[in-house]
């Protein structure tokens, strides 16, 4: 499977997903609640599932033999040398809620690294893509014509500088929401309600650090190679590797990284 092979498979996925996804988009789609009783609302639509069975099913025609793990149907083959993480629609809370800040998560592991990335947004037509050592984006230009340009992270030494972003503080658990407020607090500005577009906005140059909670590998491993391949960083809160989830963090300045984490270990 050659370099442009994979570009255009994951293309392909990302255009199917966003051809079945797009026309539920703003409209009265309900939403099921996927969390136990009493739990944080975790919803779940129509679209979620038909674009993740279809990216499934495309899969598994063209590579039989490869692994996949998606938010709504579970893993397969998670043991094989190449898994496909999916996530039809990573922030369906902002699907439902009529903000376009949500995107499809598609993403390669070999050997459990994230080697590929994508995140397409098909309502505002764009697209971001990385392999670990070049990120790109690709949606309309000034002129409104398909543009496409190289992802650089840009630089930022101290929080006292930095764009936080974060989905949503109520997301964390107590511990989790002290120590990240730890680092909120040293900030210059902190945002929400991002969900996987904080990552891609991260990668353009536009934001400094990123942090979230209880994050699974879907929704995170695809985000990775994006992010380090527009010059940035992802680990866990504790300088661990992030591509299986858990808290992570992650930051375009890897001197501004070093200082969270040292606020995160208190």
């Amino acid at each position: 499977m050659t370099a442009i092979d994979l570009t255009a498979f994951i293309e392909k996925l990302a255009d199917v997903a966003g051809q079945i996804i797009l026309p539920f988009f703003r409209t009265a789609i309900g939403a099921e609640d996927k969390s136990s009783a009493g739990g944080v609302f975790d919803p779940v639509t129509e679209a979620d599932r038909a674009a993740e069975v279809a990216m499934r099913r495309l899969i598994r025609e063209t590579f039989a033999h490869h692994g996949i793990v998606g938010e709504e149907f579970g893993s397969d083959r998670e043991e094989a040398e190449y898994v496909w993480v999916l996530d039809p629609i990573d922030g369906t809370k902002s699907f439902i809620s009529g903000f376009p800040t949500w995107g499809t998560l598609i993403g390669l592991l070999h050997r459990g690294r994230p080697i590929y990335g994508a995140m397409a947004q098909p309502f505002t037509r764009e697209y971001f893509f990385g392999d670990g050592k070049i990120a790109t984006w690709r949606g309309p230009g000034r002129d409104h014509k398909l543009a496409q340009r190289r992802l650089y992270v840009r630089a930022c030494e101290t929080l006292s500088r930095a764009t936080l972003l974060t989905t949503s503080p109520l997301l964390y658990p107590p511990e989790a929401l002290a120590r990240f407020r730890r680092v909120e607090d040293k900030a210059r500005l902190s945002r929400y309600g991002y969900d996987c577009y904080a990552f891609a906005m991260l990668a353009a140059g536009h934001v400094d650090c990123v942090m979230e909670a209880g994050v699974k590998a879907y929704d995170i491993a695809p985000l990775i190679p994006i992010v380090e391949g527009a010059g940035g960083i992802v680990t866990t809160w504790t300088g661990g590797d992030a591509a299986l989830g858990g808290n992570v963090i992650a930051a375009g300045d890897k001197r501004l990284h070093e200082a969270a984490l040292a606020l995160l270990a208190g």
